[in-house]
């Protein structure tokens, strides 16, 4: 058996997550999907949009998995169908077909590995690290589409999309699997050593209180919470999904995979750097920041009609999704506790899921029927709005479970 350390853990983590973000190259593949296989834009966001649902749903069972069994046996299993997933994607040219085995089969693999490297990290380290470690996990996630995203459109390019997909599943399952055998949690015993000259900083300390899952829904703080998960995440996801088309309709763009992989690159800075200041200024402070900057450039994208100026749409775009993706985990930890993290962040990672229907669906309905994305920014936009109204009421939890509001 390995012998296991802090940074080990973290390493191996973070290049699980950045070996199975296939789903942040999806705007390459959907757009090849509509030139090529000619299907509508809503055909080939299906399996995206079906994705986004069970990987939520999928993370939820894998966070009660990893509190009862512990993280490495979810994540093999998690890694195995993604690739497994990937390949049988080969086969298929229809829709339902690639719901099934990529809005399906992968998906559920992404959110039972995704579901446990980051809890099983953040064990290792003391809980004024937690937005570092959460944002450098899930960092690693996101940045993905930074080699994806120019990868599969030359694989797509020199072998077409069907190969393309075996080509991945493939190199999943040599990548990850092996990975996996470093990633676990700590021995029961272990206590991270605290960081030199440690202070008390707003929003990174628990308040002394472990919930479960069915506690956690009996507090107002959950529900609202998971409203702003829903509302402000939604932009982001929708970029995600739709970048591609977006860059050619509205500003004539041809090398599209620039500007995914910098998006990717801006996610993941933006998960790692959201992490490390919602250490330093709070997870609600940096919540309202990001809610209101991202706000702003829905307002302003319907504007960004050259290279330069969806350039930067796309990085303000990137860092202020790649935040969220941090913070809330935080979050969790700080109102609910360690104990049974998994599974409560599960459950509010249900939120994230109904966003992955909101945002890209609006977006497709949207220039289907109307041939630009307009409208669709200032939907977005609204529900941003919503969001912060809800973040200026958010309160932190500092009750115990029975007494809890």
């Amino acid at each position: 058996m390995k012998s296991k350390t802090a940074k080990g853990t973290l390493i191996a983590g973070t290049l699980i997550n950045l070996s199975i973000g296939v789903i942040y190259a999806w705007s390459v593949i959907k757009k090849s999907m509509v030139t090529d296989w000619g299907w509508t834009h809503a055909q080939a966001n299906s399996a995206y949009t079906t994705g986004i649902v069970v990987w939520a749903l999928a993370l939820l069972i894998a966070g009660n998995l990893q509190d009862r069994f512990g993280p490495k046996r979810v994540i093999q299993m998690g890694v195995t169908l993604v690739g497994l997933g990937l390949i049988a994607s080969c086969f298929v040219k229809t829709p339902s077909a690639m719901v099934m085995t990529f809005g399906v089969c992968v998906a559920t693999g992404i959110g039972f590995t995704y579901a446990c490297i980051t809890p099983c990290c953040m064990k290792w380290f003391h809980p004024s690290k937690k937005g570092m470690v959460s944002g450098i996990t899930v960092g690693g996630f996101g940045l993905a589409a930074v080699y994806l995203a120019p990868l599969v459109e030359t694989l797509i390019r020199d072998f077409g999309i069907s190969l393309t997909f075996f080509i991945l599943g493939l190199g999943v399952l040599v990548i990850a699997l092996p990975l996996t055998i470093w990633v676990d949690n700590p021995a029961k015993n272990y206590t991270p050593p605290p960081p030199a000259g440690l202070a008390d900083k707003p929003g990174t300390a628990h308040r002394g209180h472990d919930y479960t899952w069915r506690q956690i829904v009996r507090t107002k703080q959950f529900y609202f919470l998971w409203v702003m998960f829903v509302l402000s995440s939604s932009a982001g996801v929708m970029m995600i999904g739709h970048l591609a088309s977006i860059a050619s309709v509205q500003a004539g763009v041809a090398n599209v995979a620039v500007l995914v992989s910098l998006l990717a690159i801006s996610n993941a800075a933006g998960r790692v750097g959201g992490g490390i200041l919602s250490d330093k200024v709070g997870r609600k402070n940096t919540m309202l920041l990001v809610f209101s900057t991202q706000l702003l450039n829905m307002v302003a994208f319907v504007h960004y009609t050259d290279l330069a100026l969806i350039s930067l749409g796309t990085v303000v775009a990137g860092l202020s999704y790649g935040s969220l993706m941090s913070v809330f985990p935080s979050a969790t930890a700080d109102n609910w506790g360690m104990k049974g993290y998994g599974a409560n962040y599960g459950v509010l990672y249900l939120a994230w899921g109904v966003s992955g229907v909101v945002g890209p669906l609006i977006a497709a309905w949207v220039v289907d029927s109307t041939g630009t994305y307009a409208m669709a920014y200032n939907i977005s936009a609204v529900l941003l709005g919503i969001a912060i109204m809800f973040g200026l009421l958010t309160k932190p939890v500092t009750t115990p479970p029975m007494t809890a509001a």
